[in-house]
């Protein structure tokens, strides 16, 4: 990957051998086991528990989604090729539903749709570096079969 990650609170930061992109990081708490992301300091169902960071799975399923069909307010960044139309979505990784910029066609968009972990470029800095943030891509046959680290 060339640039830099959107916001690196957001990730793993660590250099995986099938070169993979960085694993999305969240928390969980201690007291009653619910999981967000991203991460943040209290849990929102329970005030006896302590937030752990918890990295977050690869692969999930696409929970429900929609077109964005215009440019959204700042501070969004118009790329330098102006707006094209694209999916987002909420993507569910089992214990947790992230919303997440779907890098999908048309075509292949669906409710229950297998996804992966990916980056995308986000937009160019003034002085060129390119600014890379997640998303999730159609998952491609035989990808759970070569999970790392223990995913699902």
């Amino acid at each position: 990957m060339t640039g830099r990650l959107i916001d690196e609170s957001l990730f793993e930061i660590r250099e995986y051998a099938d070169g993979g992109p960085p694993r999305l990081v969240g928390a969980r708490c201690s007291g009653c086991g619910t999981v967000v992301f991203p991460r943040q300091d209290s849990c929102p169902r329970c005030p006896d528990g302590t937030m752990a960071e918890r990295v977050l799975p690869v692969s999930g399923r696409v929970w429900s989604w929609t077109r964005q069909a215009f440019a959204p307010k700042p501070p969004y960044r118009l790329p330098s090729e102006g707006h094209r139309p694209y999916h987002v979505g909420y993507v569910d990784l089992d214990e947790v539903l992230v919303e997440a910029l779907l890098a999908v066609s048309r075509e292949e968009i669906r409710i229950g749709l297998p996804v992966r972990l990916t980056t995308v470029p986000a937009y160019r800095e003034e002085g060129g570096t390119e600014v890379v943030t997640f998303a999730f891509r159609a998952e491609r046959d035989g990808e759970r079969d070569g999970e790392r680290d223990g995913e699902r």
